[in-house]
């Protein structure tokens, strides 16, 4: 596997145990297979940056895919509100917070590489709305497809760092790839202002007839 890193550094030797603890997945080396993303991602404003490149081998390494069958949108949500800080200042956020530990959320401890959506402001947004009631299910998974913001892997376990071998790094700048990054992101949101949410839809999973019909992983209604 081919991963790329972007970074204001370049990043030789990415050591376990280091990185901010509250990322998404909680605290791992965050790469994308994309190295335009990674570009993007890589840049600030005014601040220019590195894509750094590695091998990885993948083989018996054990992978959590959050974007695979017998996964919902909602085990990633959990995640998500697990590791980031939220603001829970409503009773609904609040009892959705206990509500998705409860019932989505994956012990992340025994997996080596987490893949899922990478969660930037857009996406951030999307998932602080769901736990807020102002939209449904099916329009968090519809949010999470616009503007193609892209897929990250998390590098998550000791093994699976000493398997990763920096082949490199390019610089990248603020001047070629911010204006991409905001455009992307630009897309996203105002695909989001499109949708229709100033209504309630009936018959869709909100997060409040999530918790009161006590819905889990196995209900089919959930993407």
């Amino acid at each position: 596997m081919v991963l790329y890193h972007g970074s204001k550094d370049t990043v030789e030797h990415p050591v376990f145990g280091k990185g901010k603890p509250y990322n998404d997945y909680g605290q791992g080396f965050y790469c994308t297979e994309d190295p335009d993303l990674a570009s993007e991602w890589a840049v600030d404003k005014d601040r220019d940056g590195y894509v750094n490149a590695y091998r990885l081998d993948a083989r018996g390494l054990k992978t959590l895919d959050l974007n695979s069958d017998g996964h919902t949108v909602l085990h990633w949500v959990s995640l998500l509100v697990f590791n980031r800080t939220f603001d829970l200042d409503t009773p609904l956020s609040r009892e959705a917070f206990r509500y998705l530990q409860s019932h989505f959320r994956i012990d992340t401890t025994g997996y080596d590489l987490i893949r899922g959506y990478r969660a930037d402001d857009s996406y951030f947004s999307y998932a602080q709305d769901f736990l807020n009631g102002a939209i449904s299910v099916s329009q968090l998974s519809n949010a999470l497809r616009l503007g193609n913001l892209g897929e990250q892997v998390m590098i998550n376990s000791q093994r699976s760092f000493d398997r990763l071998s920096f082949t490199g790094a390019s610089y990248v700048t603020a001047s070629e790839w911010y204006e991409r990054k905001r455009e992307r992101d630009s897309l996203a949101r105002a695909g989001y202002r499109s949708m229709n949410r100033s209504d309630y839809i009936p018959g869709e999973l909100y997060m409040i007839r999530i918790i009161d019909e006590e819905v889990g992983p196995d209900d089919p209604r959930i993407r």
